[in-house]
């Protein structure tokens, strides 16, 4: 694969995502080109449903729900199924896609479930309990954990779990981060069930006069990806210093933003939460303690209270 391709998903991560555009630097070469190149895929994959660029929405609304969003996310399944049956792909990111499942052996499975993420939203799913929730970040986060994983040489399948365990506490971070921003989108990632216990009519999420109360419910969200922040590090033995000193960095970076969100309180939505340069420096020194601790330990059992992924 040529390096265009590789330029281009770097110029991805980077706009999409600085928080793990800083994780990544860390990877060995040839690790940090097939994290990059799956990242690609998935915001391509995401964009392409949602109609926005790099994920950010240029007029409010949902872009997914209906139709138009049925027809773009039955494409986006064509052309995984496509790529990997190996016809040549000319979209960029979707010939980087192909690279990284062929020289992997990512299963299919994963990709298919990410998509299936997406058709959550396609199809206007409503998240009545915190498994509904879990649920929706597994196809979103958590089976790109186990693809990541596969890129760096993970087999097993209670590292997969960890994996999958880092990706949930990531999009429940993102959840308590963007939930006045998804509101304005008419989604609603959080529990029906915690809403109606909190008083905050479904429809009334981004209501100003609700924000004391929504602050409690993305306090209680931010503690819930704790145990699965707690889990994930389990998993960071399994993998070689570099790998898991990346890992351990992009851990920091958005539990710091879950940290912030809840420190805020009713002012998390005032701005986007986010990490500073300096934040993100001391982070990756504790990423490098966090790895290198690491080594040679046991991770206790994973807790059988978590949700399990699928088998």
């Amino acid at each position: 694969m040529n390096e265009t391709l590789v330029a281009h998903a770097a110029r991805t991560i980077q706009a999409g995502s600085k928080s793990f555009a800083t994780a990544a630097r860390l990877f060995d070469p040839d690790t940090r080109r097939s994290a990059v190149m799956l990242y690609a895929w998935c915001r391509h994959c995401d964009d392409v449903v949602d109609g926005q660029s790099l994920g950010f929405a240029g007029e409010p609304g949902d872009g997914r729900q209906g139709m138009e969003g049925r027809q773009r996310l039955a494409e986006l399944r064509e052309l995984t199924r496509r790529a990997y049956a190996g016809e040549p792909m000319s979209e960029p990111a979707f010939a980087a896609f192909q690279e990284v499942i062929q020289r992997h052996a990512i299963p299919v499975r994963y990709p298919l479930e990410h998509l299936a993420g997406f058709a959550m939203d396609v199809d206007g799913t409503r998240y009545v309990s915190f498994d509904d929730t879990l649920r929706y970040c597994y196809g979103v986060a958590g089976v790109v954990g186990i693809m990541m994983a596969h890129i760096m040489g993970v087999e097993e399948e209670t590292t997969l779990d960890r994996a999958c365990d880092l990706g949930l506490a990531f999009q429940l971070t993102n959840i308590a981060r963007d939930i006045v921003e998804d509101a304005g989108m008419n989604r609603c990632y959080l529990p029906a069930e915690w809403l109606h216990d909190a008083g905050i009519p479904e429809g009334e999420v981004a209501d100003p006069a609700h924000r004391p109360t929504l602050a409690r419910l993305a306090s209680r969200l931010v503690d819930a990806a704790e145990p699965y922040y707690a889990s994930a590090r389990g998993g960071l033995s399994a993998l070689t210093l570099r790998s898991a000193w990346a890992i351990a960095t992009a851990h920091g970076v958005y539990r710091e933003i879950g940290v912030k969100v809840k420190t805020r309180g009713a002012h998390a939505w005032d701005r986007r939460v986010s990490t500073g340069k300096a934040e993100k420096l001391r982070l990756l020194a504790q990423g490098a303690r966090m790895a290198l601790t690491s080594r040679g330990e046991t991770p206790a059992p994973r807790p059988a209270s978590l949700w399990q992924r699928p088998r």
